[in-house]
């Protein structure tokens, strides 16, 4: 058992942990291959016998020449009362102990007795390696950490990861895995079960999905539907659209990168050789969760634990375990890049440079790529049935012979490699992978056949063409000039993750221009009768779920926001002056997004009108100007303020760049609750609702529609068009027990249809089966079609019809 006992190194134990990591040198003579052994026992742990068993790797300090005898653990032990949940930012002083490590090579342990643990119901010790270098302390953060109660730049926690896992509620789930249960996963060559698939798939970005935007609170949320489906309760409408998947993908649950003149959550006040005193806060910041600095990576970002535990993380997952039908759960991960920040928490080995989103991550050295690794495994060790790899492209790494840049496919196989634990068993997570090589090639939607990760892994998946970045189902002819892809899906698409709206997708509807005349198609006018609507419905209509859910291979995924017909846009807050950038490139929201009468609601946008806009037709003015000032002063925000300065506008005269930064900011956190979830419950309509559910609820009744087409299926559009862009086909079970025949009008003017004018529209084709034309029945309609033999379907309405053969 750990205790409140003066922190203190002992010999004997760190003796043997030296040997052991001399040992594991000498067995290796591959770098990567020792590095791995090593990065399993690097952070902070509890031994058997309650001990902390400490580890850092340190190649920064042994190059410097930091003397060994100069290097300590540093423990700060907080004060009993200490509640981790507090968002509110107060001063608390914590016992300060320094207690000296060892150094091998390039790394220091130590295992360290009288270490308060961390639980459920308390705080633990807080720790990181300090050093001091010519009469300056200095401070290494711990990048493999569990528990960050205070952000990523604060100091780790040491946590009782083992009383987690033993107190877990869905062991049972865990210990199922290669039993003769139903949710048995497949057997690979190992002899490691692997999580099956889903069948289909909903994402959820925690942080805007309930009141209170935490994990928490959605394990409420599905705690009351599992209530509700064992005592046989009708859902109210707006849970409806959480439920009928078997799987969830969380947004990244990762600890985020701090606005570092805005946000403060560990600060130090005051400081003796025994204690300090620092102004302390739980993380609440406002991201869309993709800017992570990796340091940390393996803990659960706080600003989503409601009560500041880790342990939330886990009852969420257990919640969704628990359900009638159990939801597997997906970690989104993004280990792809750094937020610039990063760089201050990080070694200058796991950086290669500049990148794209921020700071390039380097994958090629040894103990680096371990770490990176090990980060992944801890964090999906808190129970994750599977993971989706964000942005797998940009996993490159530097030819130093050809002084090029490469795909690094050999670290994703060993992501994939990856085996995770959890209530003792062991098992391999369903693997998922974002991939649009040969991205940022100029051509890449164009080039990219996102399957280059599942030919040399066939048992992942990859999300499709349409899932990744063919995205604005709004305008007009979408549907028409993307059929070589949708094709696509019926052709191979049995490892895909499809279906048109996610956090990106949708984000990226929201910047278009509805008011370009050239260069794009026009909005789509049958959608909507303004553009909300319009966009509302282009990301969840009856055509798109049931071609999805009821007809096409692979796994359906939709979006919780889309379900809910509730804005979505770029929600991220990393640094003041670069938020006036993401503020400028999201001015069209407006269009999309904001109806007058939301803005009108005194709930809504409550900064922006305390800076003195009253109207949106005001805001659109700024934002356009805003937006246009951006490229005419190549975003110099001095030269931006004074132009702005010279329009009519409520933010005056004489603007500086910090009253464009205010404006930014009060203007990403009135998105941000705007888009809370919990505004839009009461606007679900019970017709569209039902018709959702009941279209994921048909797919989950035949499994097999995730399987590509056979060759006696069918699937197609019709051409020429008459204005309809109707796409339809034919499928039959593996069994032979049901056939399907499916009609959607994805875009256009009303169309008539039945399995008699189907079947003589593909008997045109020489390449088409004999579709029959009696015995259907309709299995599926949309609200607003009949459910006959003979129908008409308007704009984004569909049809299933089913037969016995």
């Amino acid at each position: 058992m750990t205790s409140d006992a003066d922190p203190r190194l002992l010999d004997e134990p760190t003796d043997e942990l030296l040997d052991w990591h001399r040992g594991v040198v000498a067995d290796h003579d591959d770098p990567f291959e020792a590095a791995k052994r090593l990065t399993d026992r690097l952070g902070a742990h509890l031994d058997d016998e309650g001990r902390a068993e400490v580890g850092f790797w340190t190649p920064e300090l042994a190059e410097a020449g930091v003397p060994a005898d100069e290097v300590y653990l540093e423990v700060l032990t907080p004060p009993a009362d200490v509640d981790p949940a507090t968002t509110d930012a107060r001063e608390v002083t914590f016992r300060r102990e320094r207690v000296p490590l060892r150094r091998e090579g390039e790394y220091h342990w130590g295992v360290v007795a009288g270490v308060r643990a961390g639980t459920r119901d308390r705080l633990g010790s807080l720790y990181h390696l300090t050093y001091r270098r010519e009469g300056e302390w200095h401070v290494v953060t711990d990048p493999v950490a569990h528990s960050v109660p205070f952000g990523a730049f604060g100091p780790a926690e040491l946590y009782d990861l083992e009383r987690l896992d033993e107190t877990r509620a869905d062991r049972e789930y865990f210990e199922s895995l290669g039993t003769d249960d139903e949710r048995v996963p497949t057997t690979e060559h190992d002899g490691l079960p692997r999580v099956d698939p889903a069948v289909s798939m909903l994402e959820i970005h925690p942080g805007t999905a309930t009141e209170s935007g935490s994990l928490a609170g959605l394990a409420e949320v599905y705690e009351e539907i599992a209530r509700k489906q064992r005592a046989g309760e009708p859902l109210d409408l707006w849970e409806r659209n959480f439920a009928g998947y078997d799987a969830i993908q969380v947004m990244p649950v990762e600890p985020l990168t701090e606005n570092e003149e805005t946000q403060a959550y560990w600060t130090v006040v005051e400081e003796s050789d025994d204690e300090l005193t620092a102004a302390v806060a739980r993380p609440n910041m406002l991201n869309w969760g993709y800017d992570i600095v990796v340091s940390a990576f393996s803990a659960p970002n706080p600003a989503i634990l409601e009560s500041g535990r880790p342990d939330e993380l886990v009852d969420f997952i257990a919640a969704c375990h628990d359900l009638p039908r159990p939801i597997r759960v997906v970690f989104d991960v993004a280990l792809g890049h750094a937020d610039d920040r990063g760089a201050e928490l990080l070694s200058d080995r796991y950086v290669l440079g500049p990148g794209m989103y921020g700071k390039h991550l380097d994958y090629t050295e040894p103990t680096a790529r371990a770490v990176f690794l090990e980060m992944q495994k801890r964090k999906m060790d808190f129970g994750a049935d599977g993971i989706r790899v964000d942005g797998a492209q940009d996993f490159t790494s530097y030819d130093e012979e050809t002084g090029e840049m490469y795909h690094d496919d050999d670290f994703l196989a060993e992501m994939d490699a990856v085996t995770q634990e959890v209530a003792g068993t062991e098992y391999r997570p369903w693997m998922i992978y974002e991939d649009g090589r040969p991205w940022p090639r100029e051509d890449w939607e164009l080039a990219s056949s996102y399957r280059a990760l599942i030919e040399q892994h066939p048992h992942s998946f990859q999300w499709s063409p349409i899932t990744f970045a063919h995205n604005t189902p709004a305008l007009l002819t979408f549907w028409a000039t993307k059929w070589w892809r949708v094709r696509e899906v019926g052709e191979f698409g049995g490892n895909w993750l499809t279906g048109v709206a996610n956090h990106d997708t949708v984000r990226r509807g929201t910047q278009i221009d509805p008011t370009v005349e050239f260069n794009q198609s026009p909005v789509n006018p049958y959608l909507g009768d303004d553009y909300p609507e319009t966009l509302d419905a282009a990301y969840d209509n009856p055509a798109t779920a049931m071609l999805f859910h009821c007809f096409l291979p692979g796994v359906p995924m939709d979006f919780v926001h889309a379900n809910m017909r509730a804005p979505w846009g770029f929600v991220r807050d990393t640094d003041p002056e670069w938020n006036v950038k993401v503020v400028a490139d999201e001015s069209n929201f407006l269009f999309w997004q904001v109806r007058d009468e939301q803005f009108a609601d005194p709930a809504h946008f409550r900064r922006v009108k305390d800076l003195g806009f009253d109207s949106v037709e005001e805001l659109h003015s700024f934002m356009d100007a805003l937006a246009g000032t951006v490229d005419a002063t190549d975003y110099e925000l001095d030269v931006m303020a004074a132009m702005l300065s010279a329009m009519d506008q409520p933010l005056g005269d004489d603007l500086s760049a910090a009253d464009l930064e205010a404006y930014a900011d009060a203007w990403m956190r009135d998105v941000y609750d705007f888009a809370n979830l919990t505004h839009w419950h009461d606007d679900q309509s019970d017709a569209r609702t039902a018709a959702r559910l009941a279209t994921r609820e048909f797919r989950h009744d035949r499994p097999w529609l995730r399987d590509d087409l056979m060759d006696e299926d069918y699937f197609t559009y019709r051409h020429p068009t008459d204005g309809t862009v109707l796409y339809y086909g034919f499928r039959e079970s593996p069994a032979h027990d049901e056939q399907l025949l499916f009609a959607a009008n994805m875009e256009g003017v009303p169309v008539e249809v039945s399995p008699a004018s189907l079947a003589a529209d593909a008997a045109d084709d020489e390449n088409a089966p004999d579709i029959p034309t009696e015995g259907w029945e309709p299995a599926l309609t949309a609200p607003n079609v009949a459910e006959d033999t003979a129908v008409e379907l308007d704009n984004a309405d569909a049809i299933v019809w089913r037969r016995a053969p």
